[in-house]
């Protein structure tokens, strides 16, 4: 069970790591918002999402539900629009000075624009789907399930410590200056996205 274990954690490591709008959006709201406390919203929804990527994929769930061209034909649009709109509410958004926020999301605006990043992301759900939920099918029982737990504390750790260090990265920002610059750092990969997700829409027969 320990080597799964690992397995699991040095895989969702890996996966998990790279920059993506994803990872992006939480530091971000970190980084805007006036208190660690008030960017939980967009941690806890990033890393339940995450769970639920990860335990569809160890069941083999969401390959089936896939299969279904109707299925990732909505997603996909559902997706590039809730990006869009996100993209432009994050370009716009203005940081204040001295702690103070401006146009900051809120709680709600945290959850949903979380919950879209995460579950209407394409590199996100290829990758819990075709590695994550791949690599799960050489273990069973405890094995499967040491695995599977390892690499959703890998989620949960990761995203809030991403918080954290966009809250320092906020702490220390005093002009607004980089705030304002991931914003439109931001915005762009989140605009980015939404268009590789246009560009590979898969359209009904």
């Amino acid at each position: 069970m320990l080597e799964a274990f690992i397995h699991g954690l040095v895989l969702a490591l890996g996966l998990i790591l790279p920059l993506g709008a994803q990872n992006v959006f939480v530091f971000n709201q970190g980084a805007a918002q006036p208190s660690l406390v008030r960017a939980m919203p967009v941690v806890i929804t990033a890393a339940l999402c995450d769970t639920l990527l990860i335990l569809l994929a160890v069941m083999g769930v969401s390959l089936v539900v896939l299969t279904f061209t109707w299925i990732k034909t909505i997603l996909f649009a559902a997706g590039f629009c809730f990006l869009a709109y996100m993209g432009w509410l994050t370009w716009n958004s203005r940081p204040g000075i001295n702690g103070e926020t401006h146009g900051s999301f809120s709680a709600k605006k945290q959850v949903v624009f979380a919950a879209s990043v995460s579950l209407f992301n394409p590199h996100a759900i290829l990758d819990t789907i075709g590695v994550i939920g791949t690599s799960s099918l050489g273990y069973g029982g405890s094995e499967k399930w040491g695995f599977t737990i390892a690499c959703i504390l890998v989620s949960w750790v990761w995203f809030f410590t991403l918080s954290l260090a966009g809250r320092t990265a906020g702490r220390l920002d005093t002009s607004g200056r980089l705030i304002r610059s991931l914003n439109r750092i931001s915005a762009v990969i989140i605009w980015l996205v939404a268009v590789y997700m246009a560009a590979n829409l898969p359209f009904l027969p």
